[in-house]
């Protein structure tokens, strides 16, 4: 919310007028000109024309009009894929010019190297594409980690706050629920988790969204990985 969404925002034109002419850059344009016309009767929607000639002037008015729409989606926190696709390309290439890093905190690394010693597997499960999510562990302030990591969910297996997905999920990486450990800092996430019969830690972090007495009385709360002592795996 603070990089990766901000970096869009302030970069979108730039990142479109140096990769107009490519196939990806034009698919994607295309992808976002067809979402305009189907959201033409929302209130605020921006159209994307179609470019009428050759001139600088007339991409200038093309490229500012797909600007103008990412920002209006993205002001209505929209999850089009048109968007996303955007999103995520504009990412990659952020993260491979070494503009944007994945940020991970100190006690992260060495604490799933000792569970994966331990015979057990760690998988993430994202709300952000699973493409997404490997850009930011590939590409982050401890180096690739994506060794550390046998899998990655995203939503295209179920929203996070039902619990069907953690059943999916268990049911795909051939494992009982219940000797699944999920972290997560959302309460409705963790709620969904639990009724789902799977372990649930509920990580503090600078950043995160505070919780309710409630909530800190009733979950599993940890401030680091460093808190957590898990089972040696059979």
């Amino acid at each position: 919310q603070e990089t990766l969404f901000p970096y869009i925002k302030d970069n979108v034109k730039e990142y479109l007028h140096a990769h107009w002419e490519e196939e990806e850059c034009q698919r994607d344009v295309g992808l976002l000109r067809k979402q305009a016309q189907e959201d033409s009767s929302l209130d605020g929607a921006v159209p994307i024309p179609l470019e009428s000639g050759s001139g600088e002037e007339e991409l200038e008015r093309v490229i500012q009009a797909v600007v103008d729409n990412v920002h209006w989606q993205m002001s209505l926190d929209r999850k089009t894929t048109a968007l996303k696709q955007l999103q995520g390309h504009m990412w990659r290439a952020a993260y491979a010019t070494g503009h944007v890093k994945g940020e991970i905190f100190e006690d992260v690394v060495p604490a799933i190297r000792k569970w994966r010693e331990a015979g057990m597997k760690v998988y993430i499960y994202s709300s952000g594409s699973i493409e997404a999510q490997k850009l930011l562990f590939g590409y982050s302030t401890e180096g690739d980690i994506l060794e550390l990591f046998d899998g990655h969910f995203d939503t295209k297996i179920g929203p996070k706050v039902e619990s069907e997905s953690y059943r999916r999920i268990a049911a795909s990486i051939g494992c009982a629920t219940n000797n699944i450990l999920f972290l997560t800092d959302v309460p409705r996430e963790a709620n969904a988790a639990e009724e789902a019969d799977t372990h649930v830690a509920v990580v503090i972090r600078p950043g995160n969204a505070g919780l309710t007495d409630d909530e800190k009385s009733y979950y599993s709360l940890i401030s680091s990985f460093t808190e957590l002592f898990l089972p040696s795996s059979t």
